[in-house]
């Protein structure tokens, strides 16, 4: 008889301790899907952010921004000594 009790309380302290397992394999899933969700929504934003860089930095978006404030900017080549930039300002020389 304690024989048989013994083994349905232990039983029972397994079953119980499955279900907890369970339960934690559920929740570690859940929150799984909840951070993937989360890396997918960034991924997006930074992919609409590079679309938004790629067309301001179109050379097409350049040239017209050019244009549109009159700046007369021509490249340079070679750059002399000292210099970092490949285009060159020239500014009006009867300007004020």
């Amino acid at each position: 008889m304690i024989k048989l009790l013994l083994c349905i309380f232990t039983t029972l302290a397994l079953a119980g301790v499955l279900l907890q397992l369970r339960q934690q394999r559920l929740e570690l899933a859940h929150k799984n899907n909840v951070l993937h969700a989360q890396i997918e929504n960034q991924q997006a934003r930074l992919w609409s952010q590079q679309l938004q860089i790629a067309v301001c930095t179109a050379p097409n978006a350049i040239k017209e921004t050019v244009g549109a404030h009159a700046l007369k900017m021509v490249p340079r080549a070679p750059l002399p000594a000292g210099q970092s930039y490949w285009m060159d300002v020239h500014s009006n020389p009867t300007a004020p």
